[in-house]
């Protein structure tokens, strides 16, 4: 597969678009020489297995998270799904990350490609772009995706970054509400963020597992490893008020994923307002976009 490097100052990116539209790697050079990893560089092992959950990041369109039992009913319609990655039961994250995308266009420090996902019949037909800007203060991808379906349609959007994960790792973001997650990894119902489970103030991450999903995030997130006196600040427009939390229990790694649907909010179309679960509802030739900025600070 393609590695595809863009870069500008000291930061680096490398992006597969066959391997799920992902980024392989960020990395920063500092100023005495040394290179921080800002997320989980995609290995070799992983680069030639396909395995694009080794990847640093990846896209999560034309939804984000999980479709339970494979369906879903909106505009007076049922939509129905195929899991798309076992052992998993349920759809999870669309197809993006699991497509072959190709490149537009492509500059030492840009580059653009394309998804576009129209089979006939498909619950969602739709085209989609991510911009990757690379400059001396940072990351920028900017994610588009347009309605080209009969219908309108449901839409949701986010990435699913990787990062290392080392003894003193601090996170800090600040949200309304955070979606508590029943037995079968669907989220059941939202409370307001209990001190627990809040990060108002860089907080070290739990040694448990958490899947939560937080609501009304205000847009900007820290990741601050102390080990390098190095962060990673995560700033995403408005269009994006969700905010994953991932920590699988005794790994090496964990993910902070800014989207626009709450986890489960395509359930729970027939009795809540699209909106306010952050769903996107676009009509036939309707667009909707937003950028997401990964910007590394001294800590």
């Amino acid at each position: 597969m393609q590695r595809i490097t863009i870069s500008a100052g000291p930061l680096l990116a490398e992006i597969v678009p066959e391997l799920g539209g992902s980024l392989a790697r960020l990395t920063l050079r500092r100023d005495d020489g040394s290179a921080v990893e800002l997320m989980r560089p995609l290995s070799a092992a992983a680069e030639a297995a396909g395995d694009v959950l080794g990847t640093a990041m990846f896209p999560m369109l034309p939804y984000a998270n999980l479709i339970e039992i494979n369906a879903f009913t909106f505009g007076g319609r049922r939509y129905s799904f195929a899991p798309n990655f076992p052992p998993m039961r349920d759809a999870t994250h669309g197809s993006g990350w699991i497509s072959r995308w190709t490149t537009l266009s492509a500059t030492a420090s840009r580059l653009q490609i394309e998804l576009r996902d129209d089979a006939v019949g498909a619950p969602y037909q739709f085209l989609a772009r991510q911009a990757f800007i690379v400059t001396p203060q940072g990351l920028a991808v900017t994610m588009t995706i347009v309605n080209l379906g009969p219908h309108a349609m449901p839409f949701g959007f986010g990435l699913h970054p990787w990062f290392i994960r080392t003894e003193g790792t601090m996170l800090r973001f600040a949200a309304r509400s955070v979606w508590l997650e029943g037995y079968d990894g669907v989220p059941t119902e939202a409370i307001g963020v209990p001190p627990e489970l809040a990060f108002t103030q860089p907080t070290r991450l739990p040694t448990a597992r958490r899947n939560l999903c937080y609501a009304g995030w205000d847009g900007r997130a820290e990741i601050i490893w102390p080990e390098w006196r190095q962060g990673l600040a995560i700033e995403a427009e408005p269009i994006l008020p969700h905010l994953m939390l991932y920590t699988p229990k005794g790994a090496p790694h964990f993910c902070v994923e800014p989207q626009s649907n709450a986890a489960g909010a395509f359930n729970r179309l027939e009795h809540e307002d699209p909106a306010a679960l952050g769903i996107i509802v676009l009509k036939p030739g309707e667009k909707s976009s937003a950028t997401i900025r990964f910007l590394p600070f001294s800590a």
